[in-house]
């Protein structure tokens, strides 16, 4: 198995990411990763992200903000959001919403998301994660890239990133994670498709846009 650095990946659970990833004038160019392999993919795009996120340390201390950009710079491009969205719409709440509303929810979560996955990253302490073997392609969409995450004293996490082929670029891209069994976007769906029935989707598009704006801080 292949050996990177990682973040606390029992709290990635906790928050959202599927998926999911610093200060953009002072970074390095980026290195731009190939989506045509949902293993290699992940391998790499995981291996970059906590580097910088490493390398760039002292600003994120003086501003936990810049986390954000590093999820928005690293993670995001390889992760589908606008499908994860609408998974956590459901699909009894889709047919009760419109286009528009739609289309004004899927960024709301995506700024959602990132607020929630760079809190965690504040608990940043470089564990490490182990990724099993590839396994051969053929014509899935959808696999699932396991990995297990190694902290001394404590028994290994299991950890598996759920990846979606789209049909029309034939690139893929992350969708959700798996911690010991429990879904992310399910946990997500469960918190948020109940107050999309009562209340409504732009309701909770109002609701996910107050918490994106929230500030990130390191806990005392």
């Amino acid at each position: 198995m292949k050996k990177i650095k990682i973040t606390n990946k029992i709290v990635w659970l906790l928050t959202g990411f599927w998926l999911l990833f610093s200060a953009a004038a002072l970074s390095a160019p980026k290195e731009k990763v190939a989506k045509d392999n949902p293993y290699t993919m992940i391998q790499k795009v995981a291996g970059l992200t906590f580097k910088r996120f490493a390398d760039e340390q002292s600003l994120i201390r003086e501003n936990p903000n810049l986390i954000k950009n590093i999820i928005r710079e690293e993670l995001l491009p390889y992760i589908d959001y606008k499908y994860s969205a609408y998974k956590v719409i459901g699909a009894k709440n889709f047919k009760k919403t419109t286009a528009q509303e739609r289309k004004e929810f899927v960024p709301a979560f995506r700024d959602y998301y990132i607020t929630s996955l760079a809190q965690v990253f504040t608990l940043y302490n470089n564990q490490k994660v182990e990724f099993a073997p590839e396994k051969k392609l053929t014509k899935q969409k959808i696999v699932s890239v396991e990995t297990l995450v190694i902290e001394p004293g404590r028994d290994p996490i299991s950890i598996s990133f759920r990846v979606r082929k789209n049909k029309k670029t034939k690139e893929w891209k992350a969708y959700d994670m798996v911690a010991e069994g429990i879904s992310l976007l399910d946990s997500k769906q469960a918190e948020l498709a109940s107050i999309i029935r009562q209340k409504g989707l732009p309701h909770v598009t109002e609701m996910l846009k107050q918490k994106s704006v929230k500030n990130i801080t390191f806990k005392k």
